[in-house]
């Protein structure tokens, strides 16, 4: 782990110091379906949704008694519903006839669900079962190649990065951190780049200095 990305994991420690999945769940079941569904729509939005899902339905038993009709009345105000609603569908009844009801804990066996691709996986690995990842959504891709962490053009290519560069034991709390980031400074359009405590370390804002700092 060289000296700059080490540099900016510890200011990220101390600027977020509460960072953690925001998606409420209370076990890796409703963790995968809540991933699912946060896919291209905002955490708040997913939890909104979930509060109301997750009274009634719990276990995967309470899963397998769910139509479609009754799945898309929870989730319509959600992007894709459709496409997430037959992905969760297909699901539950794969999670009984290949894993015993149980969520599995291995990225191989998770991508093979419907819905479910490497970003998924890693959220439900990281934050059900510990096991050490980094999932790349839109805010871990932006901030970590905007501040110069890494230096790729696509998702995966991040990852793979991030896995190098960071050390092991800290990819699930940098996962957590980087979005935590992206999410209040390091925004998309608009990034906070004065008030940055990494605007130091920051390769985007050192390029753009002259357009970014009011004169």
């Amino acid at each position: 782990m060289n000296k700059k990305n080490k540099e900016v994991v510890e200011i990220l420690y101390k600027t977020h110091p509460d960072a953690k999945c925001e998606l409420n769940h209370e076990n890796p079941l409703q963790l995968l379906v809540a991933t699912i569904l946060s896919a291209q729509a905002t955490d708040k939005k997913v939890n909104e949704v979930t509060a109301e899902l997750f009274k009634t339905y719990e276990t995967i038993e309470d899963f397998l008694t769910l139509t479609m009709e009754e799945l898309e009345q929870y989730i319509k105000v959600i992007g894709l519903y459709k496409s997430k609603g037959k992905n969760l569908m297909n699901l539950f009844p794969l999670l009984v006839e290949r894993h015993g009801g149980e969520v599995p804990d291995t990225m191989e066996e998770l991508i093979a669900l419907p819905g479910v691709g490497r970003k998924t996986a890693n959220v439900v690995l990281s934050n059900a079962y510990g096991v050490p990842a980094i999932a790349v959504d839109t805010h871990v891709f932006r901030v970590s190649n905007r501040i110069g962490m890494v230096k790729e053009d696509t998702v995966e290519k991040t990852e793979a990065a991030l896995m190098r560069r960071i050390d092991k034991n800290l990819w699930i709390d940098t996962h957590h951190l980087l979005i935590f980031h992206g999410r209040r400074i390091c925004l998309a359009r608009s990034p906070q780049c004065g008030q940055c405590p990494l605007n130091h370390l920051c390769a985007y804002y050192k390029k753009n200095k002259k357009t970014l700092t009011p004169k």
